[in-house]
Order: C-alpha cells, then structure tokens, then sequence
C-alpha cells in the first residue's frame, strides 16, 4: 500500500509538471510570436520613413540580414529586395499582406515562403506614392524557442523531480502513519478525530470483525466446553449401566441368587441394558445432528403423517404410564429430513409421557401456516421451573433427576429436538407452568414453497 500511493503521488506531481511545463511554453511561444510581430511593425513604420525621405538610395544602404525589406509598385512588380533577385521575383499584388496595406494603409500575414522555404511574418506599409513597402522575419518555431530556455528548463525539472519525489515520501508517510498507528483493539476511538473521517466505514467494519471474532471465539470455547462436558456425561451415564450388568452378572455366575431371582435379576439386566442403548441411539444421532445432517436426506414429507407415526411407536409407553395421546391438524407437506421430524414429534411426545402423571394428556396440533408448519406438543405433566427453562436443551441436563432416573431418560432428547429444528432453520418456543403442564411450539419453514 505504501509503494501505491507513493506511485501514486508522484505520478500525479510528474503529470501535473510537465502538463505545466506544456501549458507555460505554449503561453509563452504566442507571447514571443506578438512580441515578434509588433516589433515588425514598428520596424515597417521606421524603414518607410526612411523610404519616403531617401527613396531607393535609403534601401540600398540597409544592410540588415535579419530582416527581409521589399519594395513593392502599386502595379504589384518589384522594385527591390534585399534578399532575392527582383527580376526573378513574380507579381506580389496577390499577396495578402499586400492587398490589406494597399485597401487599409497597412497589412500583415503569416505564411510560408516558397522563395526562402521557411516561415514568415510579413508587415506591409503603404507609402505616399502608392507603392509598397513591406518587411519580414522568419517566425521562430516552437524547438527554437525550447533550445533557448533549454538550461533553465533543465534545471527547472531537476529541482521538480527532487522535490516531487521529496514531497510524494512526505506525503506517503503522513498519509499512512495515522493508519499505521490504529490499535486494532479499539478502533473506535478513533472514529470521531478529523483525520480519521475518510476511512471511518473502515474503522466501522474493523470493530465488526473484532466484536465477530471475539463472538466467535466464545463460541469456540464455549462448543469445547460444551464437548468436555459431553465426554465427561457419556463417560459417567455409561459407566452407571455397565456397572449395574457387571455386578448382576457377577451375582448370577458366582451362584449368590436364587434360582426363583435369576429371572428378576436378568429382566433387570435387560431393563439397564435397554436404557444403555438408548443412550447410545442419542449419542449417536446428537453426532450426525453436530454435523449439520450432512448424511441425511431432504425429501417432500407430510408432517401429520410423520407425527402419527412417532404417536403410534409411544402407544405401549403412553398406554403403560396411563397417559392419553392425542393428534389433531391436517396434511402438512414440507421438504425435510423425515427422520429428524419424526425425532422431534417422538422426543417432545416421550417427555410428555415420561414426566406427566397417570390420567395425564399429550395433545400434538400439526397445522399449515404461511409462513410453514407449526407444530405443538403440549403435556399435562409436572411442568419446568422458571430457573431451569434456558437450560432444558443442554446436553444431560435433568430437571428432576430422581424421575429422570427413574423413567429411564437419557437428558438428550431435548438437545436432539433443538438440533434438528435449527438444521431446518426453524425456532422452538416453550411454555410451562409448575404443576399444570408444558407446551412446545416448534416453527419451520417449507423450503417447498
């Protein structure tokens, strides 16, 4: 950056000199050129007094080779000139310079001469007798005027490039010091100073970076807290299971039960074995979940008919636990991952089931909205404590652990839930009261649409 504005600066200070330089000798050129051509006049004046007094003995005396003098009948032959044979001279009444002096009195043109090959100004004088009088001078061309002004000229530029080059650094330097100085920690104390007003969306964006950085990084540290704790939980909920099996299979092979308790023993085995499982089913779908559903597929879907299906796979839980489970809505089409939305249907109903009491309800309402589907799943269970509400979708979080225990939970349905609504981009809303029951609101958007 510092090479390009430096580049920059001095490209234009080159520009803007030579563009000078250009400007200065054109205005001078045409200065010289009237300088010239008056100083030709007044010489014109002077010579044709002279001619009027002395006539061709007064020409013939001149002895000038900077100017050419020609004297001219008013019948255009000519009489005299100083430069030029004047018997091989043509008639010059056609001249320009020739006709104005014999119309006006006086005239004057600028062209090029054939007979010498360069070019002339011309100044013509009518005399008292009609005739002619008339000078010229080689008009001094533009190199000319670059070869006398060439020393100046040179050390003219030298002392331009030195100082272009001199001030393009200086201005180089000023320019980038205030960037160069920025603390990137706290851009924007800089924001309201004056020579910060130019880049002040760019101090805007660097404090947005930071404040997503710094979000980032929290999430980072929060996602490897989060697995920390995951490892910590799986360890300590397998460990509880396998425990258990150890030991009534310890009890069994030792031949410490009775042969009327070994049935009991291993239902109980099955019964920890099941819930072990379980937990692993979670674990592992949690896994895909954390992935984003990368390895699940988006279908057209019916979510009524989802939910009936996740209704009827409960219908031995609900009916065992003396819950009634209810579905209401009607068709609901939407392109979705079929088995997250059973997951969610299936997880919101079991908890529903798991933490209600015997005569309780689950009501599920599947509807079509504008904006998508809107699923709820509402219990009659003993509902979620105001202090536990922000945490009910966090990995093995209980909030009655001694039921949870006792209904055989896992403490991630509620995560699954949450993981599979945010992969179809929807929202989760929930209402409880202690005592009188929960409801889940979960929102998603039809991509279909």
């Amino acid at each position: 950056m510092n090479k390009r504005i430096f580049n920059a600066i001095w490209s234009v200070a080159i520009v803007v000199f030579l563009s000078s330089l250009i400007f200065i000798m054109g205005v001078s050129y045409s200065y010289f050129s009237r300088i010239q051509a008056k100083q030709l006049k007044i010489e014109t004046e002077l010579a044709s007094q002279g001619v009027e007094m002395g006539g061709m003995s007064y020409l013939k005396k001149i002895n000038s080779k900077e100017y050419r003098v020609t004297w001219i009948n008013s019948d255009g032959k000519v009489l005299f000139d100083n430069a030029i044979n004047k018997n091989k001279m043509e008639n010059h009444l056609k001249r320009k310079e020739i006709k104005e002096a014999i119309k006006n009195g006086y005239g004057e043109c600028v062209r090029f001469s054939s007979t010498l090959s360069d070019k002339q100004l011309y100044s013509a004088k009518r005399l008292s007798d009609d005739s002619i009088l008339r000078l010229s001078i080689i008009q001094m061309p533009v190199w000319t005027l670059l070869l006398g002004f060439a020393q100046p000229i040179c050390f003219v530029i030298l002392i331009a490039l030195f100082f272009s080059f001199f001030l393009a650094s200086r201005l180089t330097k000023r320019i980038l010091e205030p960037i160069n100085s920025i603390d990137l920690d706290n851009p924007m104390k800089y924001f309201k100073e004056e020579e910060y007003e130019e880049i002040a969306p760019l101090l805007k964006r660097i404090q947005f970076q930071q404040e997503q950085l710094k979000r980032d990084q929290k999430e980072i540290e929060k996602a490897s807290l989060i697995r920390q704790e995951f490892s910590a939980n799986v360890s300590h909920e397998l460990k509880t299971p396998l425990h258990a099996i150890s030991g009534y299979a310890e009890l069994v092979e030792n031949g410490m039960v009775k042969k009327e308790d070994i049935q009991p023993f291993a239902g109980k085995i099955r019964e920890v074995t099941k819930r072990m499982l379980k937990l692993v089913e979670d674990i592992i779908e949690l896994t895909k979940l954390d992935n984003g559903g990368a390895e699940m597929k988006w279908e057209e879907c019916d979510m009524y008919f989802i939910a009936k299906n996740a209704i009827d796979s409960l219908e031995v839980e609900a009916a065992s636990s003396g819950v009634d489970v209810t579905l209401k809505g009607s068709k609901a089409p939407i392109r979705a991952i079929s088995q997250l939305l059973y997951s969610i249907v299936y997880n919101l109903c079991e908890n529903g089931i798991k933490y209600n009491h015997s005569g309780g309800k689950v009501e599920v309402d599947v509807q079509q909205s504008a904006v998508g589907i809107i699923l709820r799943v509402k219990d009659t269970g003993i509902g979620i404590p105001p202090e536990s509400m922000e945490r009910i979708f966090e990995r093995f979080y209980r909030v009655d652990k001694s039921r949870s225990k006792e209904v055989g939970g896992t403490g991630l349905g509620l995560s699954i839930v949450k993981h599979s609504v945010s992969i179809h981009g929807g929202n989760i809303e929930v209402k409880s009261k202690i005592g009188e029951g929960t409801e889940f609101i979960v929102k998603l958007p039809n991509e279909s649409e």
